[in-house]
C-alpha cells in the first residue's frame, strides 16, 4: 500500500488513500475556505452527532469504509485515516483527515453507541454525511447539535 508506515502498525489501522475528491494544486490552493452563511462568516460548521442503539460499531475497516463515503457524500477530500480498535469485541477510536478538517468517531459497543464528530470548512455539507452514517449504524435515536467554528466579529 502507498503511503504504508509499518512503525504505526501498533498505534492501529492507519491509511492514506486519498479520496478522489482530492483537489489539484494551483490557484484553488490559496482560496479562503471560510464560509458566509446568514451574514455570518465563519471557519466552518462541527456536526457533533451521538447515536444511540447502533450497530456495526466494532470493525475498523467497515468504519473507515463508512467516514470516507460519508466524506465523499460531503463533497470533502480525504487526505488520511487512521483507527484504532480495542479488541475483538471492543469500540473504535479513529479519524479521517480531511483537506476541509475531520470526521472522528468513537465507538462503544458494549452501550450501542457512537460519537461522531464532522467538522468542515468550504463548501462541504456535513449534513450531506448523516444519511450515510445512519445508513450504516442504524441507531434507534439520533443526538445531533451544531456548532460554527471561528466566527468572524
Amino acid at each position: 500500500m502507498d503511503g504504508y508506515n509499518p512503525s504505526l502498525d501498533p498505534l492501529g489501522m492507519v491509511s492514506e488513500l486519498p479520496s478522489s475528491n482530492q483537489a489539484s494544486e494551483g490557484p484553488e490552493a490559496q482560496k479562503d475556505y471560510f464560509v458566509e452563511k446568514d451574514g455570518v462568516k465563519f471557519a466552518g460548521t462541527h456536526l457533533l452527532v451521538d447515536f444511540w442503539g447502533a450497530h456495526n460499531l466494532t470493525d475498523p475497516s467497515l468504519i473507515d469504509v463508512v467516514l470516507r463515503e460519508a466524506a465523499e457524500a460531503a463533497n470533502a477530500t480525504v487526505l488520511h485515516s487512521h483507527f484504532h480498535h480495542f479488541g475483538p469485541d471492543g469500540g473504535v477510536s479513529g479519524v479521517l483527515v480531511l483537506a476541509e478538517s475531520h470526521i472522528s468517531i468513537h465507538t462503544w459497543p458494549e452501550r450501542n453507541f457512537a460519537a461522531v464528530d464532522i467538522f468542515m470548512c468550504g463548501s462541504c455539507n456535513p449534513y450531506e454525511s448523516l444519511p450515510v452514517l445512519k445508513a450504516a449504524f442504524q441507531p434507534n435515536s439520533v443526538l445531533l447539535a451544531e456548532q460554527r467554528r471561528g466566527l468572524l466579529a
